[in-house]
């Protein structure tokens, strides 16, 4: 079994004995039969180029967002998402936790559709590009005199081209009816308006503006199911709110950052960069916390552990200026509070001398004689 070291990023799982049924520029996703396995690893990509340094947590990071939106958007469409709790696993994938927890989910097979479904409530990226030089986007055109980066109401949608490797081309909505159906066509494009909209909606109460995102799309039994990832920092722009200003680019909240870097560079966009300077980490992870207040594991448990100690240490700091500015001895003070801590304790275990003395990790005998002096001295 392939085990990890705190901190070291998992570019590539390993899963003895599971059929890898292919592996994307971030997950690698293994056929469980009628089921698939995904697992968000911590590769990055750009301009489709999967880049050689990866990016530790990332691929949980991205796994408990899509979760998040996964489970806050189901009444609009329904998901591919079973089960993303590892301990639900078969046995074979639970021996593998180290490389499943937080990053993996069980989901159900569809039949992809082969078209993403890009919606754009900005104009900003490839989109801004094609407006510069044609006044339209994806054949939809706009207004003329928009700003780099100005809202666009209402949002639009903008499908593309699905590349497994290579670049995702623009197309027009009537090449997706094409491809498609017009129905169908009509479907996705309605469900992906709402999906933007409202996660639009909740994004801004949360100080973010969701600047672009792209959807992918399946059909299961003839129902239209949302797949593959929800509203990441891989699949959509993130803006924080304050500060934005149309009329230039804006900090982002996404890996744009590092298209950004890598525009720097004389690179002929072929495999071979690396990022080493650059962090993915704050960007996402300040996303992940505002939009759906998902911290890592660890994170969440040191906090919560030093919020607690920091509210016992400041209440005990409170009671002990209390008690000496009333002239309360140092003894006096102690045996009574040991008193009340005992009684408390036996309080919780209604008498029983043995799991009191447990939680207190005194033998039983002393707890009794304890309990003997107490009486005495009342």
């Amino acid at each position: 079994m392939k085990t990890l070291e705190r901190g070291q990023p998992l570019l590539s799982t390993s899963l003895p004995g599971l059929p890898l049924w292919r592996r994307g520029k971030v997950r690698d996703v293994y056929d469980l039969g009628d089921r698939l396995l995904i697992v968000a690893t911590d590769r990055i990509s750009a301009f489709d180029v999967v880049l050689p340094t990866g990016i530790p947590d990332k691929g949980r990071v991205l796994t408990q967002l899509s979760l998040f939106w996964f489970d806050r958007l189901a009444d609009a469409i329904p998901n591919h998402v079973l089960t993303s709790e590892v301990a639900r696993y078969p046995e074979e994938l639970r021996r593998h936790a180290d490389q499943l927890e937080g990053r993996s989910m069980i989901v159900r097979k569809t039949d992809p559709l082969p078209v993403e479904c890009v919606v754009r409530g900005y104009i900003t990226g490839s989109g801004w590009k094609d407006y510069t030089a044609t006044g339209s986007v994806c054949g939809i055109r706009l207004a003329p005199g928009l700003r780099e980066s100005e809202r666009l109401d209402p949002p639009i949608f903008t499908p593309s081209t699905k590349a497994e490797v290579g670049h995702d081309e623009n197309i027009a909505f009537e090449d997706v009816e094409r491809l498609l159906g017009a129905g169908r066509a009509q479907q996705v494009r309605d469900v992906s308006l709402t999906l933007y909209q409202r996660a639009r909606e909740h994004a801004a109460a949360c100080g973010i503006l969701l600047a672009d995102t792209k959807f992918e799309f399946g059909v299961s039994d003839g129902r239209l199911v949302w797949i593959d990832e929800a509203l990441t920092p891989d699949s959509s722009r993130f803006w924080p709110r304050d500060g934005y200003a149309p009329g230039r680019g804006q900090p982002s909240f996404d890996k744009q950052f590092v298209r950004d870097y890598l525009e720097t560079l004389k690179w002929d966009k072929r495999p071979r960069p690396s990022c080493r300077r650059t962090s993915w980490r704050g960007p996402a992870r300040s996303t992940a916390r505002r939009t759906s207040g998902w911290r890592n594991a660890s994170y969440r448990r040191d906090q919560a552990r030093n919020e607690e100690h920091s509210s016992v240490k400041q209440q005990m700091d409170m009671l002990v200026s209390e008690m000496i500015d009333k002239g309360i001895l140092f003894s006096e003070a102690r045996r009574e509070f040991e008193k009340r801590f005992i009684f408390r304790v036996l309080q919780r275990h209604k008498g029983n001398l043995s799991r009191a003395a447990k939680d207190l990790r005194i033998h039983r005998n002393t707890l009794g004689k304890k309990l003997e002096e107490f009486k005495h001295s009342a």
